[in-house]
């Protein structure tokens, strides 16, 4: 039964960077995100550099050196991170990390793991820039510190501290597809003991466009709005206490262009439609001991009233977590900093589908243990174990070790080398939206099991001096990831089905990726990466035969570009942004005339911003300038309802309407302007 619709209405801040070689390089690093503190890997506060896993962080000041309305878009500048769009119609997406699909992200919201399921797939584009202070990826294994879906790596989207936010902020902007979005925060005192930050985004779209002339959007319309409040308590010695609040509806839809809500549900115009409610509580305190003992707690809940043609999808999500842990310098030397936690996890979903006839409640509680050491006394080797047990009502019994080890020999060269395990509760119907789409039913052939991984990361860092006050940094991984019981998407064996089952093989994920930065006082910076990445799912047949497939929409080259020149005399900075992407392997039909495998592509962005007394800026560019647009994105979107795809006159081949054959958004050349206010 499917649950009733519910409506509700309703960290820590960048630390200096510190160099060995010149104060001139501090706000250089600070824009190209080299030396801030990170927590996503060890759970607590620790510098980049001498933090044994490897972070890629993005802050306001790169993501905002192109229009990006939300989390799903920022991530796009980040080397081997790819946010991909999995439906033509309806624009859902997931964010990819080393070719692996949105499932194995895990998405954090200030440490805490609840962005999964329905929000990974529906949430992410109704995150606002406006409440980010920072972005933490991490590429590879975290199962240790954050349990499931963390196999491929995780996303910590740190949220602004209310006490040093600016008093008043406003962010908008319009573009020529006539998209608008703003961005608007202001801070209030509450006497001397907290500071209230809030904040709200509205995101408007609702002007059909048809550029490649198929009959249906390019994108999808939206409206979407989104508050945000977040209070900062002011206590003795420093000790944290917040509590945050998000609350975001949005009412999306993509379709024929003549499409209208009238038609919702209905077999006579074609629209995808989705109403999201969405709302999240986070809650964290530091107890007041002279130890440090951290709780943390979040509740969210996600009501989504949808159409895929005829086929409605009612689902409802609630997911409630808590953990405390307990983080102490321990030894005769102080050289182990151990940290110990205790976590649970509540999930109660339901949906419409015949698979989910009763509602599902899954109960996870785990114990996790961590030890960095310090294993000489200039630290140039330190050694992270790490391990998580976690039980499931479900699953039983799952355990997650981890070990990382970082050599420092030089401040100019830093070794990572971090390995571990995973697992992953998998739900088709949150996760992937090809089991939604009406155009395709599903079938499961046995019961799916959760999948389990292996994997591995090495991570070379290089600060190559350039001149007196500039360095280049070369950033190279290479990773190899191995599954067991992984969930797979068949759209060959019918092109009127998705059919679902654990892989009686096994897959893997291998490749490399190489970045390079140059940090300087100077008017000139870039950053730019290529990723190689291997995506195999091998199977074996009823005679042992193993068979390896290319993972779906995952390109094995990849790369991302960041090129920024400022002019000082004039206030005005100049910034090309953009990422290339090699072939992919799509999903076709029999006999499809659309090729398997998509072209190399560009998609590149130019920005011109001028800031006037430090306090306005306003800034105008274009996205996809080399005005890059896939070919027959939509099979027979004339006939999106099959109601003549049995006739073998017309029809010979057998086609059937599928907008699942996607690889890059059907958006052309557009024109954006915007404006910044910012009150300190």
């Amino acid at each position: 039964m499917y649950f009733c619709n519910v409506r509700l209405r309703a960290l820590i801040f960048l630390l200096l960077p510190f160099l060995s070689f010149g104060q001139k390089l501090k706000d250089t690093l600070e824009s190209n995100s080299v030396e801030e503190v990170v927590i996503t890997g060890t759970l607590k506060e620790i510098s980049k550099d001498d933090s044994p896993v490897n972070i890629d962080i993005i802050t306001p000041k790169l993501f905002q050196k192109t229009a990006t309305p939300n989390l799903f878009e920022a991530t796009s500048l980040v080397n081997g991170v790819k946010p991909q769009i999995n439906c033509n119609v309806c624009n859902t997406g997931d964010i990819h990390i080393n070719g692996m699909e949105g499932p194995y992200t895990l998405i954090l919201i200030d440490g805490m793991p609840i962005v999964s399921g329905l929000s990974s797939v529906y949430g992410l584009m109704g995150i606002p820039a406006s409440m980010i202070e920072r972005l933490e990826i991490a590429k590879g294994p975290a199962g240790a510190l954050y349990g499931s879906e963390a196999m491929g790596g995780t996303i910590n989207l740190i949220t602004k501290n209310a006490s040093l936010a600016p008093k008043f902020y406003a962010d908008y902007f319009g573009t020529s597809y006539l998209e608008n979005n703003l961005d608007i925060s202001t801070k209030l005192k509450l006497g001397k003991k907290a500071n209230w930050l809030i904040g709200a985004n509205a995101y408007w779209y609702d002007t059909p466009s048809d550029i490649n002339n198929d009959g249906f959007t390019d994108v999808t319309l939206q409206k979407r709005i989104s508050g945000f409040n977040k209070i900062n308590f002011n206590r003795k010695e420093n000790r944290e206490a917040s509590i945050a609040a998000r609350y975001v509806y949005e009412d999306r839809w993509g379709g024929q262009t003549n499409w209208d809500k009238e038609f919702r549900g209905g077999d006579s115009v074609y629209g995808e439609s989705i109403f999201t409610n969405r709302a999240e509580v986070i809650a964290k305190y530091q107890w007041p001991t002279q130890e440090r003992i951290m709780t943390q707690l979040s509740y969210n809940f996600h009501d989504q009233d949808s159409y895929y043609g005829t086929t409605p999808f009612m689902a409802f999500q609630s997911t409630a977590f808590a953990q405390t842990y307990w983080n102490r310098t321990i030894g005769r030397k102080k050289r182990h900093d151990a940290l110990v936690g205790i976590a649970y996890k509540n999930l109660w979903y339901d949906d419409s589908t015949p698979i989910t006839e009763v509602n599902e409640q899954s109960h996870t509680a785990g114990l996790f243990l961590q030890d960095e050491i310090t294993l000489d006394s200039l630290s140039k080797h330190k050694l992270l174990l790490g391990f998580r047990g976690e039980y499931n009502n479900v699953y039983n019994f799952i355990p997650s070790p981890r070990i990382a080890y970082k050599w420092a020999p030089t401040y100019k060269f830093i070794f990572r080398l971090n390995a571990g395990t995973g697992f992953r509760i998998v739900n088709v119907f949150t996760e992937d939206h090809a089991a939604l789409t009406g155009a395709r039913k599903v079938e499961f052939i046995d019961k799916i099991k959760p999948e389990q991984s292996y994997n591995a990361t090495l991570n070379f860092i290089y600060k190559m001096k350039a001149n007196k006050s500039s360095m280049i940094i070369w950033d190279a991984s290479v990773f190899y990831y191995y599954f067991t019981n992984k969930i797979v998407a068949n759209y060959d064996l019918d092109p009127d089905k998705v059919i679902y089952n654990n892989l009686t093989g096994y897959a893997y994920s291998q490749g490399a990726s190489l970045n390079a930065s140059l940090a300087s006082p100077g008017n000139f910076k870039f950053n730019i990466g290529a990723t190689y990445s291997d995506v195999q799912n091998i199977n074996k047949d009823s005679a042992g035969k193993e068979m390896a497939s290319w993972q779906l929409q995952s390109p094995r080259w990849s790369g991302n570009i960041i090129i920024g020149y400022n002019i000082p005399t004039q206030n005005i900075k100049i910034d090309l942004t953009g990422n290339w992407y090699g072939p992919q392997r799509l999903p076709v039909l029999p006999n499809d005339y659309r090729p398997q495998f998509s072209p190399w592509f560009c998609l590149l962005n130019a920005q011109i911003s001028k800031s006037v007394k430090d306090k306005f800026e306003i800034y105008a560019g274009a996205k996809n300038i080399l005005n890059f647009v896939p070919e027959n994105p939509i099979m027979r979107p004339h006939d999106p309802f099959d109601k003549t795809a049995n006739d073998v006159v017309a029809n010979p081949n057998g086609y059937t309407f599928d907008p699942s054959y996607n690889y890059a958004p059907v958006q052309g050349l557009r024109f954006y302007i915007g404006f910044r206010l910012t009150i300190n």
